[in-house]
């Protein structure tokens, strides 16, 4: 049984996280400020007598004795990140820095979720972790790209200069049940209109790609990653390498919930990135031959089973 310090972990990620930790038989701290996390992502592991549950910023310092510790504590949606600009570089940076320090003083392994934000809008297709990235440094979404990239860097600084075991994971898009129905992403914008019947939106031409991972995977790839050999600290991206632009996604939302939705064009947001898909062939060498195992069918119908019955619960309370 490990201890685990999970920031976050209220969070659309973080919930999944703490019920797998737990469920392998570790004792888990949750942390979480609720600012996107939710405690009905997580009421449900609250009579474990090894899950507790802390309300906590991590722009403050926290002590805990731990074993390992993931960073997952960041707005990761523009709805939700550009809300507060300043927060969200705040927690990115001074929660990066408190944490660190924490896991330097404990001797603990530390996790930092970062993000493919940090190649901004690529200029090589698909995204290789040796890629530095094309990010607008001033730009509305700057708070949280460049929060993640320096995030990175503090990582790789409290490494060098003080040992700490570090480990860097970079996130593409992901998608599952727990995501917040009003946080603006795409997948959770399309399930939501389509079940109540409303136009689906599209920004610009829809023909902007992504890449969509379903949360387990993602979950198989962060642990495997905290325990992978000791000298491997990444960054590694993990994401599903399987590429499919917006009108598509939509397309296949509209199918597979049956809905009479209306595909709407909107102009695009700025900065918008044209292109995301990752390379995975790092974390397939260095995670046990680590690749996604759930394709988008699959995966949305969990999702949008989700979101059915979060819609009919608020329908009727």
């Amino acid at each position: 049984m490990k201890r685990i310090l999970i920031t976050g972990g209220a969070g659309f990620i973080g919930s999944h996280l703490c019920e797998r930790l737990l469920k392998e038989g570790n004792d888990i701290i949750c942390l979480d400020n609720y600012f996107t996390g939710s405690k009905k992502n997580i009421a449900h592991l609250m009579d474990n007598p090894y899950f507790e549950l802390v309300r906590h910023d991590i722009t403050e310092p926290y002590y805990a004795e731990v074993d390992q510790i993931y960073n997952l504590a960041c707005p990761a949606s523009p709805v939700h990140y550009q809300y507060n600009p300043i927060k969200t570089t705040k927690t990115s940076v001074m929660g990066s820095i408190n944490l660190l320090g924490l896991a330097k003083r404990i001797n603990a392994r530390i996790l930092q979720a970062s993000t493919s934000e940090v190649y901004g809008d690529p200029e090589i297709h698909p995204q290789t972790e040796d890629y530095w990235g094309n990010v607008n440094p001033i730009g509305i979404r700057s708070c949280y790209d460049e929060g993640k990239r320096c995030a990175e860097t503090l990582f790789m600084d409290y490494h060098t200069q003080n040992h700490v075991a570090i480990k860097i994971v970079r996130i593409f898009n992901t998608y599952g049940p727990n995501m917040h129905p009003n946080d603006g992403r795409v997948v959770s914008n399309f399930i939501v209109q389509a079940l109540k019947g409303e136009d689906i939106t599209l920004f610009g031409d829809g023909l902007q790609t992504r890449s969509f991972q379903y949360v387990d995977d993602l979950v198989e790839g962060m642990i495997r990653m905290m325990n992978s050999r000791k000298e491997f600290i990444g960054p590694v991206n993990i994401g599903n390498p399987n590429e499919f632009t917006i009108l598509e996604l939509a397309k296949k939302v509209i199918k597979l919930t049956n809905s009479n939705s209306k595909l709407i064009h909107l102009p695009l947001p700025k900065d918008d990135p044209t292109q995301r898909q990752p390379n995975i062939s790092l974390a397939k060498k260095e995670l046990n031959n680590w690749e996604p195992k759930i394709q988008l069918n699959e995966g949305l119908l969990r999702t949008i089973s989700y979101f059915d019955n979060l819609l009919s619960n608020q329908a009727t309370h």
